[in-house]
């Protein structure tokens, strides 16, 4: 067995000062010692299972007149485990090396203690605490760490509170902590005094942790100290040789330059990006009809949309992933599809124009429209259970084909199509934000090489509104109920779907 010691505090107060809890504590390898317990009722059943809880292999021997089904039903998953329903015996306590008695009859209690004492075995009296040689100790298990509280027999009550305390409070990442340094006292060379010396060293910063934190503090703010002394000597170095007066005649005139609607582009940009990333879509179609409308080609709106979109679902994206909004998993099965689809749109679109994009949006919109239908279905329903889905690669590259053909479709067509299979809004919401990161800068890329850059104000004034939105829009994604966000969704996919419908036909 293996001892763990602990150093009393002293009592330095009162006139007859309490000796405290003068139990040795000790860990014992149930699997190579032999328990024998009395009794198979309810107390005798929490008795086994608090043994077979910390050591499911010890060799346990239950005699009981009566076995409840409780102890059966361990029996069954523990083939260390002996059962024999008829009276105790003395000849029972042969070899045994601990003996737990949990019987009603007070009488049959002390005689058995008795006989085992006759013995020299060490005995546990349920409820009893003057009886018994040792107690059976509420016990905080965290992965190797184990924590046993004893309260000297006096509330069991209370150490069953403080074990949940503990349980709450201590992380299950104690465990991976304790194997790392176990792997670091394999790798060091040396006696076992410096091994201990240097494994202080290294935990040390457990116990130091605040006053890193204010080293971090301190350093942060000379850190910024010193790039405010350094901003200062190059806004006085500008300012000497370029008069302050044609600073501000240069940014009028280039003011009076920018593009009449350029306010309204920094909303259109806020906006698109706050419903994007709150709801998952409706960044490309926010944008893509104010570029219509001011009479953008298709192929340059496409282009200037994921030119300025890569900014802002970057900022989303890494907004959702900071917030704990994405699905590793869900993404990594989406992204390299999106990719890919995302850049053959863009290849057609500059090919052929926008010929084709008066027979795809109809069908776009009707698909949406079905399925904004079904969301707001969904939304007065309960929580339905995730649905097996295998064609994350199909539907990633499809949402990216459309968003690079058509200026917008990623949203409406991939979180859509997850939220409506079962999976949670909040997590489909941050994963698709994410990859539309992405599957923009794929896009923006492929436009930029065929195109060029165009109408760079309005991909400005877009980028400027987006990354004010999207920190906003992460937070919300994740404080929204299901229940809101559905219908959110689905409200504004109908609206779309049936603003495209009626405007082509």
């Amino acid at each position: 067995m293996t001892t763990e010691q602990i150093i009393p505090v002293k009592q330095t107060t009162g006139a007859t000062p309490d000796p405290g809890n003068l139990l040795f504590p000790v860990f014992l390898k149930l699997e190579d010692l032999k328990v024998l317990l009395v009794g198979g009722g309810k107390v005798g059943a929490e008795k086994l299972s608090a043994l077979l809880g910390n050591s499911p292999a010890a060799p346990v021997t239950v005699v009981a007149i009566s076995i409840s089904d409780e102890v059966r039903k361990l029996a069954k998953s523990h083939p260390n485990l002996t059962l024999h329903e008829r009276a105790f015996v003395e000849a029972d306590l042969v070899n045994q090396d601990l003996v737990i008695i949990a019987v009603n009859e007070k009488n049959s209690s002390l005689a058995i203690r008795a006989a085992a004492k006759d013995k020299k075995i060490l005995v546990n009296v349920a409820d009893t605490p003057e009886q018994c040689d040792f107690y059976l100790s509420s016990i905080v298990q965290k992965g190797n760490l184990k924590i046993a509280i004893s309260t000297n027999g006096k509330s069991p009550t209370a150490a069953k509170r403080i074990k949940e305390v503990l349980n709450h409070a201590l992380p299950p990442e104690l465990d991976d902590m304790i194997n790392n340094l176990h792997a670091v006292r394999n790798k060091l060379n040396g006696n076992f005094e410096y091994k201990v010396k240097r494994l202080n060293e290294i935990t040390r910063i457990l116990v130091e942790k605040d006053n890193v934190e204010r080293e971090r503090r301190v350093r942060k703010i000379v850190t910024y100290s010193l790039i405010a002394f350094a901003l200062m000597l190059v806004g006085h170095f500008i300012f000497s040789y370029l008069p302050f007066q044609r600073i501000a005649d240069d940014t009028v005139k280039w003011y009076h330059q920018l593009d009449p609607n350029f306010h309204w582009m920094v909303l259109a940009g806020f906006l698109a990006q706050l419903v994007d990333g709150a709801l998952g879509m409706g960044y490309g179609v926010t944008s893509a009809t104010i570029l219509l409308s001011a009479g953008v080609s298709p192929a340059a709106m496409s282009g200037s949309i994921h030119t300025a979109e890569m900014f802002a679902s970057g900022a989303s994206g890494y907004s959702h992933y900071k917030f704990g909004n994405v699905n590793k998993k869900l993404f990594k099965a989406l992204v390299i599809p999106g990719i890919v689809g995302a850049v053959f749109g863009a290849i057609l679109l500059v090919k052929f124009g926008d010929s084709q994009t008066a027979y795809i949006k109809p069908v776009i919109a009707t698909y949406t429209m079905l399925l904004g239908l079904r969301i707001l279905w969904n939304a007065f329903k309960k929580e339905q259970k995730k649905k097996k889905f295998k064609h994350y690669g199909w539907l990633a590259g499809f949402g990216g084909f459309l968003d690079s053909f058509g200026g917008g479709g990623w949203g409406p067509i991939v979180t859509t199509t997850l939220i409506t299979k079962g999976r949670s809004p909040r997590f489909v919401i941050g994963s698709v934000s994410l990859t539309e990161f992405f599957v923009t800068l794929a896009s923006a890329f492929s436009f930029f090489f065929m195109l060029g850059v165009t109408h760079w104000q309005v991909i400005v004034a877009l980028i400027i509104g987006g990354l004010l939105a999207a920190p906003l829009a992460a937070k919300l994604a994740g404080k929204l109920p299901r229940k809101i966000s559905l219908i959110l969704l689905g409200i504004l996919v109908i609206f779309w779907s049936l603003k495209i419908i009626v405007k082509i036909f």
